[in-house]
């Protein structure tokens, strides 16, 4: 193998995996793609694997893996397709791979992450889900493997700068009084209350500072990302829901903030671009370009920040409360939410309808004590299951 670092992305079709394969471009001494793995955008996935010639393709079935693999002759490729979640988990843990660009939307995204920690590899987690799911089994496999784990979401990426190396030893030990999650507030931050009932896919997925995918901007715009976040900052960083507090800036140019005991507050900035965080973590603990513009504080201007309305936002409420509870409470968050926004987007439910679902089916259905990734499988199952059974006595 060639002493580049080989980078599996998974989800490389995404704004996340885009924005990596961009970064790596630029650094042609350092990375090479060793696999590509794609879902719906199978016409992207053959551009992308012309272009970077990896040693392997992931597509969802065997007969677009079969329609793939003769094209990619065709042309005189060497690259093998793989399809399913087997073949994910195969280049995700692959002996040759030193990292793994975690960027797979959604709860398809945990087991070829899984994979790559419980194989040791330096992992770039932007698959929120994995730790939302999974937080404990999930960090329980990065410590008995050896991974790296390095956040990608603009948020952790930021708190991981601002935090001291040892932050490890527990955040009071090491004086962190607080985490400062900063959150633009979306589209639909000052709109009219009564208005959110008639707002469109479109709306919802037209972010004001951030080009990102339909699931993840609907995500945005409910505040359900930001809570999601939160859940996932809890995980990465050892911390308890109370030491964690979203604020509302709408520049989007303060990613977040670590607030120490001492009076002191550190804060990571820059434009809102993902390419920051994805070189930042690809090279670390190095610093090389991203392509990204340097951040113009005259234009810029004005910093302004205001705390969120759980009234406005009732899915960061949710959220909190499926923190506090643990056990399979996140996991069936994150399930009902995903079949709620694919609802929203199909225009079964109206907007509002998102945090209704989830609030419903979470008090349904109990949480429980997650002792196996079997267990927070079925959680996610029976989720999806008293979802799916609230749409259809709509």
């Amino acid at each position: 193998m060639s002493h580049l670092q080989q980078v599996t992305v998974l989800g490389a079709t995404g704004s996340i995996g885009l924005s990596t394969l961009d970064v790596i471009a630029r650094h042609p001494e350092r990375y090479q793609v060793f696999a590509l793995s794609g879902f719906s955008r199978l016409a992207e996935l053959e551009a992308l694997c012309m272009i970077y010639r990896p040693r392997f393709a992931v597509v969802p079935q065997a007969q677009a893996a079969d329609q793939l693999q003769a094209t990619l002759r065709a042309a005189g490729l060497a690259t093998q397709v793989l399809h399913g979640p087997e073949g994910l988990c195969q280049v995700a843990a692959h002996p040759d791979v030193n990292t793994v660009m975690a960027a797979i939307v959604g709860a398809a995204g945990l087991p070829p992450t899984l994979a790559a920690v419980e194989a040791g590899k330096k992992v770039l987690l932007a698959n929120k889900e994995a730790l939302v799911m999974s937080g404990a089994l999930f960090m329980q496999a990065v410590k008995r493997s050896g991974a790296v784990l390095l956040p990608i979401d603009s948020e952790h990426n930021a708190i991981f700068q601002c935090l001291p190396g040892d932050y490890s030893l527990g955040l009071q030990q090491v004086g962190v009084r607080r985490i400062l999650l900063t959150a633009s507030g979306g589209p639909f931050r000052e709109m009219p209350l009564e208005q959110l009932h008639t707002v469109t896919p479109e709306q919802a997925c037209a972010h004001p500072n951030w080009s990102m995918g339909r699931k993840i901007s609907v995500d945005s715009a409910s505040m359900m990302n930001k809570g999601l976040e939160l859940i996932e900052a809890c995980w990465l960083f050892d911390a308890t829901p109370a030491q964690i507090e979203v604020v509302v800036h709408p520049q989007s140019v303060i990613h977040s903030l670590v607030d120490y005991v001492d009076g002191s507050v550190l804060a990571q900035l820059g434009n809102p671009d993902m390419r920051t965080p994805i070189t930042h973590a690809l090279a670390w603990p190095e610093r090389i370009d991203s392509g990204v513009a340097p951040l113009d504080l005259f234009a810029v201007a004005r910093l302004d920040f205001q705390a969120p309305d759980e009234q406005r936002f009732p899915c960061l409420r949710l959220a909190r409360e499926a923190a506090q509870a643990g056990g399979t409470a996140p996991a069936m968050l994150n399930a009902v939410n995903e079949v709620a926004v694919a609802a929203f987007l199909e225009r079964r439910i109206r907007f509002p309808e998102i945090a209704s679902m989830i609030e419903d089916v979470l008090h349904t259905e109990p949480a429980l004590a997650v002792e196996s990734l079997d267990a927070v499988l079925a959680a996610d199952s029976r989720a999806r299951d008293l979802a799916e059974q609230w749409l259809s006595r709509r």
